[in-house]
């Protein structure tokens, strides 16, 4: 990715906010791996992929729309979003489809809050909520766009766009039970990494004790 031009992917705040090295890994280095959430991942989106627009009880309904965010420098496509009729005219609820259930983090909620960030740019409408709809369950979580949530997306962006700058692979989270889950994990190694960084501190703390 060109440092400073090219957009932001959407998905890459859901990659970020899960883990900073693993976005860099995906979007610096262009690395990528299967395994079988990612896999599980491809088959859910399959039918969102194929676009179209439908009406559902007065709901306009498009697939795979185009997204983008000129304030935030964003681009990416929604899974699904409808298009909610109103006094004051149409309302955008985005929707994002995810394999397994929710999630203790809020990576899956910060990519569906950024989608609502361009929404807004894009129509001028405010965009309160939307859902993610997780595969296990088979249910639709609604998520509100609080402030909270709002100040977690941009300041993520915020990161990407450093981490894009400066075109360096950040460490591997402090969240090391994420790494299991990860399909990068042998790609990115986070034990080795942490390796030499547990040996230098080990060797400055013994020489610390030693002058003492």
């Amino acid at each position: 990715m060109a440092a400073g031009s090219d957009p932001i992917p959407l998905s890459a705040v859901q990659h970020a906010v899960y883990c900073l090295r693993q976005a860099a890994l995906i979007h610096l280095e262009r690395l990528w791996a299967e395994n079988r959430f990612t896999a599980e991942g491809d088959v859910l989106h399959a039918v969102a992929d194929k676009g179209g627009t439908r009406r559902a009880r007065g709901v306009r309904r498009v697939l795979s729309l185009p997204l983008a965010s000129e304030r935030l420098n964003l681009s990416g496509i929604a899974d699904l979003v409808e298009f909610i009729p109103g006094s004051g005219g149409e309302t955008p609820f985005p929707v994002e489809y995810k394999r397994g259930r929710p999630k203790l983090h809020r990576a899956d909620e910060a990519q569906l809050c950024a989608q609502a960030l361009c929404l807004e740019e894009m129509t001028g409408r405010p965009v309160p909520e939307g859902a993610l709809y997780y595969a296990q369950t088979k249910r639709r979580v609604t998520v509100p766009f609080d402030a909270d949530l709002r100040a977690l997306t941009e300041a993520t962006v915020a990161d990407l766009a450093a981490l894009f700058t400066a075109g360096r692979t950040p460490p591997p989270t402090e969240h090391r039970a994420r790494c299991k889950a990860c399909s990068l994990i042998e790609l990115c190694r986070p034990e080795s990494y942490a390796r030499p960084v547990r040996a230098w501190r080990d060797r400055m703390l013994a020489r610390a004790l030693e002058e003492e």
